[in-house]
Protein backbone atom coordinates (compact mmCIF):
# COMPACT_ATOMS: atom_id res chain seq x y z
CA UNK A 1 0.00 0.00 0.00
CA UNK A 2 1.58 3.40 -0.90
CA UNK A 3 2.43 5.27 1.83
CA UNK A 4 0.22 8.99 2.79
CA UNK A 5 2.20 12.21 1.28
CA UNK A 6 1.59 15.35 3.12
CA UNK A 7 3.24 18.75 2.28
CA UNK A 8 3.03 21.57 4.86
CA UNK A 9 3.90 24.99 3.78
CA UNK A 10 5.10 27.78 5.83
CA UNK A 11 7.75 30.28 6.20
CA UNK A 12 8.21 29.47 9.76
CA UNK A 13 10.42 26.48 10.70
CA UNK A 14 9.32 25.91 13.96
CA UNK A 15 5.38 25.62 13.06
CA UNK A 16 6.84 23.48 10.51
CA UNK A 17 8.02 21.90 13.07
CA UNK A 18 5.13 21.31 15.14
CA UNK A 19 3.00 20.53 12.16
CA UNK A 20 4.75 17.29 11.81
CA UNK A 21 4.05 16.30 15.27
CA UNK A 22 0.61 17.38 14.62
CA UNK A 23 0.15 15.11 11.57
CA UNK A 24 2.17 12.43 13.22
CA UNK A 25 -1.08 11.99 15.35
CA UNK A 26 -3.85 12.84 12.84
CA UNK A 27 -2.23 10.68 9.47
CA UNK A 28 0.61 7.97 11.26
CA UNK A 29 2.80 6.58 8.63
CA UNK A 30 2.49 9.82 6.67
CA UNK A 31 5.25 10.63 5.10
CA UNK A 32 5.87 14.37 5.29
CA UNK A 33 7.73 17.18 3.17
CA UNK A 34 7.82 21.09 4.28
CA UNK A 35 8.12 23.95 2.34
CA UNK A 36 8.78 27.54 3.20
CA UNK A 37 7.60 29.18 -0.41
CA UNK A 38 4.88 28.79 -2.91
CA UNK A 39 7.20 27.84 -5.62
CA UNK A 40 8.64 25.14 -3.30
CA UNK A 41 5.29 23.66 -3.25
CA UNK A 42 4.72 23.09 -6.46
CA UNK A 43 7.47 21.56 -7.39
CA UNK A 44 7.72 19.36 -4.10
CA UNK A 45 3.71 18.88 -5.42
CA UNK A 46 5.18 18.05 -8.84
CA UNK A 47 7.24 15.05 -8.27
CA UNK A 48 5.46 11.45 -8.13
CA UNK A 49 3.37 10.01 -6.16
CA UNK A 50 1.17 13.30 -6.62
CA UNK A 51 0.45 14.58 -2.79
CA UNK A 52 -2.49 13.24 -0.70
CA UNK A 53 -2.33 16.47 1.36
CA UNK A 54 -1.55 19.56 1.63
CA UNK A 55 -1.39 21.59 4.62
CA UNK A 56 -1.27 25.39 4.16
CA UNK A 57 -0.44 28.78 5.52
CA UNK A 58 -1.93 31.79 4.48
CA UNK A 59 1.17 34.25 4.61
CA UNK A 60 3.93 32.95 2.95
CA UNK A 61 5.97 33.88 -0.14
CA UNK A 62 4.66 33.40 -3.15
CA UNK A 63 0.80 32.12 -1.80
CA UNK A 64 -2.62 34.06 -2.47
CA UNK A 65 -5.36 32.02 -1.42
CA UNK A 66 -7.99 33.65 -4.18
CA UNK A 67 -5.60 32.33 -7.14
CA UNK A 68 -2.93 30.02 -5.32
CA UNK A 69 -5.65 26.88 -4.02
CA UNK A 70 -8.23 26.81 -7.06
CA UNK A 71 -4.74 26.20 -9.21
CA UNK A 72 -3.33 23.42 -6.40
CA UNK A 73 -7.02 22.07 -6.68
CA UNK A 74 -6.81 22.80 -10.30
CA UNK A 75 -3.48 20.35 -10.79
CA UNK A 76 -4.23 18.12 -7.55
CA UNK A 77 -7.90 17.18 -7.82
CA UNK A 78 -7.56 14.30 -5.59
CA UNK A 79 -5.41 15.94 -2.95
CA UNK A 80 -6.97 17.14 0.28
CA UNK A 81 -6.51 21.26 0.96
CA UNK A 82 -6.00 22.34 4.37
CA UNK A 83 -5.65 25.75 6.07
CA UNK A 84 -3.71 26.60 9.18
CA UNK A 85 -3.30 30.29 10.18
CA UNK A 86 -3.48 33.24 12.59
CA UNK A 87 -5.02 34.77 9.54
CA UNK A 88 -8.98 33.90 10.67
CA UNK A 89 -11.07 36.16 10.82
CA UNK A 90 -14.60 35.17 9.00
CA UNK A 91 -14.00 37.26 6.19
CA UNK A 92 -10.93 35.48 5.43
CA UNK A 93 -12.14 32.07 6.08
CA UNK A 94 -14.94 32.64 3.50
CA UNK A 95 -12.41 33.46 0.86
CA UNK A 96 -10.50 30.18 1.55
CA UNK A 97 -13.41 27.95 1.70
CA UNK A 98 -14.96 29.79 -1.67
CA UNK A 99 -11.41 29.66 -3.13
CA UNK A 100 -11.74 25.60 -2.83
CA UNK A 101 -10.25 24.43 0.47
CA UNK A 102 -11.60 21.22 2.42
CA UNK A 103 -11.23 23.02 5.73
CA UNK A 104 -9.95 25.75 7.67
CA UNK A 105 -8.20 25.64 11.43
CA UNK A 106 -6.49 28.68 13.04
CA UNK A 107 -3.20 28.19 14.87
CA UNK A 108 -4.78 29.26 18.31
CA UNK A 109 -6.75 25.97 18.42
CA UNK A 110 -5.01 23.40 20.89
CA UNK A 111 -2.20 20.70 18.82
CA UNK A 112 -4.91 18.03 19.64
CA UNK A 113 -7.24 19.64 18.23
CA UNK A 114 -5.49 20.94 15.32
CA UNK A 115 -4.87 17.11 15.03
CA UNK A 116 -8.53 15.68 15.04
CA UNK A 117 -9.70 18.44 13.24
CA UNK A 118 -6.77 17.66 10.13
CA UNK A 119 -7.86 13.85 10.11
CA UNK A 120 -11.91 14.72 10.07
CA UNK A 121 -10.78 16.89 6.98
CA UNK A 122 -8.90 14.22 5.04
CA UNK A 123 -11.84 11.55 5.82
CA UNK A 124 -13.61 14.07 4.12
CA UNK A 125 -15.49 16.51 6.58
CA UNK A 126 -15.83 20.39 5.59
CA UNK A 127 -14.15 21.68 8.81
CA UNK A 128 -13.74 25.33 9.96
CA UNK A 129 -12.49 25.09 13.52
CA UNK A 130 -10.76 28.88 15.13
CA UNK A 131 -10.74 30.27 18.59
CA UNK A 132 -12.10 33.60 17.09
CA UNK A 133 -14.14 32.89 14.12
CA UNK A 134 -15.60 28.96 14.26
CA UNK A 135 -18.63 28.54 12.51
CA UNK A 136 -21.59 29.18 15.02
CA UNK A 137 -23.56 25.75 16.42
CA UNK A 138 -26.98 27.54 17.59
CA UNK A 139 -28.29 29.56 14.35
CA UNK A 140 -29.81 26.71 12.01
CA UNK A 141 -33.49 27.43 13.15
CA UNK A 142 -32.59 31.25 12.61
CA UNK A 143 -31.12 30.51 9.63
CA UNK A 144 -33.01 27.88 8.19
CA UNK A 145 -36.07 30.65 6.21
CA UNK A 146 -33.03 31.76 4.28
CA UNK A 147 -31.93 28.85 2.27
CA UNK A 148 -32.08 29.25 -0.96
CA UNK A 149 -33.93 26.53 -3.64
CA UNK A 150 -29.92 25.27 -4.76
CA UNK A 151 -29.24 25.40 -1.36
CA UNK A 152 -31.69 23.26 -0.55
CA UNK A 153 -31.32 20.57 -3.32
CA UNK A 154 -27.38 20.80 -2.02
CA UNK A 155 -28.87 19.81 1.36
CA UNK A 156 -31.03 17.57 0.19
CA UNK A 157 -28.18 15.39 -1.44
CA UNK A 158 -25.37 16.17 1.17
CA UNK A 159 -28.50 14.21 3.84
CA UNK A 160 -28.24 11.19 1.37
CA UNK A 161 -24.78 11.09 1.80
CA UNK A 162 -23.31 12.17 -1.77
CA UNK A 163 -19.54 13.46 -2.06
CA UNK A 164 -19.07 16.94 -3.75
CA UNK A 165 -18.52 14.76 -7.23
CA UNK A 166 -21.49 13.72 -6.91
CA UNK A 167 -23.33 16.19 -5.76
CA UNK A 168 -21.91 18.09 -8.93
CA UNK A 169 -22.57 15.17 -11.44
CA UNK A 170 -26.19 15.48 -10.24
CA UNK A 171 -26.62 19.27 -10.18
CA UNK A 172 -24.63 19.24 -13.58
CA UNK A 173 -21.97 21.39 -11.84
CA UNK A 174 -18.27 21.13 -11.42
CA UNK A 175 -16.85 19.15 -8.41
CA UNK A 176 -15.24 22.47 -7.01
CA UNK A 177 -18.47 24.85 -7.70
CA UNK A 178 -20.62 21.72 -5.64
CA UNK A 179 -17.63 22.46 -2.86
CA UNK A 180 -18.81 25.86 -2.90
CA UNK A 181 -22.17 25.00 -2.73
CA UNK A 182 -21.61 22.63 0.51
CA UNK A 183 -19.32 25.49 2.23
CA UNK A 184 -22.18 27.92 1.90
CA UNK A 185 -25.01 25.82 3.08
CA UNK A 186 -22.87 25.01 6.20
CA UNK A 187 -22.23 28.27 6.62
CA UNK A 188 -26.13 29.14 6.17
CA UNK A 189 -26.97 26.50 8.76
CA UNK A 190 -24.27 27.23 11.27
CA UNK A 191 -22.81 23.97 11.26
CA UNK A 192 -19.17 22.46 11.24
CA UNK A 193 -19.20 19.66 9.02
CA UNK A 194 -21.37 17.48 6.36
CA UNK A 195 -22.70 15.18 9.26
CA UNK A 196 -23.94 18.03 11.43
CA UNK A 197 -25.51 19.23 8.04
CA UNK A 198 -27.14 15.61 7.26
CA UNK A 199 -28.66 15.43 10.98
CA UNK A 200 -30.51 18.84 10.71
CA UNK A 201 -31.81 18.30 7.58
CA UNK A 202 -35.41 17.00 8.38
CA UNK A 203 -36.11 20.55 9.86
CA UNK A 204 -35.31 22.21 6.57
CA UNK A 205 -36.45 19.90 4.02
Amino acid sequence: MQTERIIIADDHPVFRMGMRHILARACPGATVEEAGTFDEVLALAEEAPPPDLFVLDLLFPGFAPEMSIPLLRKKFPKATLAIVSMADDSETIDLVMASGADGFVGKTVPPDDIATAIAAIRNGEIIVKSASASLPQTTASKNADTLSPRQREVLKLVAAGMTNKEIGRQLDISPVTARMHVSALLRTLGVASRSAAAAAASRFL
